[in-house]
């Protein structure tokens, strides 16, 4: 199998601006995000369907997603944290975090916010000062 380009971001051969890291999963900005903070959270063994992956890393992804989504909570100003599976873009199983204030917040179709890297080195800062 190939390896998808989440998991060269896990091996360290691809950058990103990581929000938090455990043994099994990583969460990092969404390089072409929605929303500022849009957030991707991806466990570390590739599989591409979701629901494929096994029952343990399935539940323990949603746990790792709850404490993703309160440290963007305690960062942006928003009324919520959407969550969103699609699976459609990378073969590697994903869940995309959004601060959100309203459903069209949560739209994929919506241009997507073009950021510097010196913008999402910001964003980081202010989700790490947050936390």
């Amino acid at each position: 199998m190939t390896d998808s380009i989440f998991t060269k971001i896990i091996k360290g051969e691809i950058s990103c601006f990581k929000v938090l890291e455990n043994e099994d999963f990583i969460a990092f900005l969404d390089v072409n995000p929605v929303k500022k903070g849009h957030t991707l959270v991806v466990p570390k063994l590739q599989i591409d369907y979701i629901y494929d992956l096994p029952e343990d890393i399935f539940s323990k992804l949603f746990i790792f997603s709850k404490k993703v989504a309160q440290i963007l909570k305690n960062s942006f100003s928003c009324n919520r944290i959407g969550i969103s599976v699609v699976g459609l873009e990378v073969p590697h199983a994903h869940i995309h975090l959004i601060p959100i204030n309203k459903i069209e917040d949560m739209n994929f179709e919506r241009p997507r916010v073009n950021y510097s890297k010196d913008d999402f080195e910001l964003i980081l800062k202010k989700i790490q000062e947050s936390n």
